[in-house]
């Protein structure tokens, strides 16, 4: 018995890590859930070109962010439990969604203190995010701006494609891209069809003019 002398000591020291370990989790995932509100309201924003707002919901985001962080401190197995990572995307596609529409300065996963995983996955949701802002320039028959954004589009689908790790590293970020790359097809071809047919349009104003 007295090998078995401090049993009770040993458990008592791992439930007391549990404690903090849950008191951390209690705290951190109903942050995160503020996180992702406030990414999607900054993205809202930003599509409605109020960037602004965009940037002071941003702001808050990352006070959220870092609430996060200090909450997770000393905890890596909550920190890479899944749903923090899945709120740092979101945050990640806020700041590089207002960035592409805005024409500001990208900021860097160190300086958003989130990891690279979330942080590419982001960018592709962000830029699959520029085909609603395409469509919409469409229908306002707003054709200017919507070949830059195309640009960007096809940029960050270059660049992510050649990123070759298994899934596990990414975070799914090949199926991500897959699915990217879909979305970036269907809105080349929606803009090639208007460009198309403000070309058309154009022409026959011309000729009806002359005549």
């Amino acid at each position: 018995m007295e090998n078995n002398a401090s049993l009770p000591s040993r458990i008592q020291e791992a439930v007391t890590r549990l404690e903090a370990t849950h008191a951390s989790r209690e705290v951190a995932y109903p942050l995160t859930r503020k996180l992702v509100q406030s990414s999607a309201n900054a993205i809202r924003a930003a599509h409605r070109h109020d960037y602004p707002q965009s940037r002071v919901l941003l702001a808050q985001a990352q006070a959220i962010q870092q609430q996060i962080l200090d909450a997770l401190a000393g905890h890596p197995d909550i920190y890479y439990a899944g749903y923090v990572a899945d709120a740092q995307k979101e945050y990640a596609e806020a700041h590089a969604t207002l960035a592409f529409l805005s024409g500001g300065s990208l900021p860097s996963p160190e300086e958003l203190r989130v990891e690279a995983a979330s942080y590419l996955n982001g960018l592709a949701e962000a830029a699959s995010e520029l085909r609603r802002t395409i469509l919409d320039a469409l229908r306002s028959n707003n054709l200017a701006p919507c070949e830059g954004w195309m640009a960007i589009m096809d940029e960050v689908y270059s660049l992510l494609v050649t990123v070759d790790f298994p899934d596990a590293v990414t975070g799914g970020l090949r199926r991500t891209t897959d699915n990217f790359r879909g979305v970036l097809e269907r809105t080349r071809g929606d803009l090639t069809m208007a460009l198309r047919q403000h070309s058309l349009e154009q022409k026959l104003a011309e000729f009806q003019g002359r005549v």
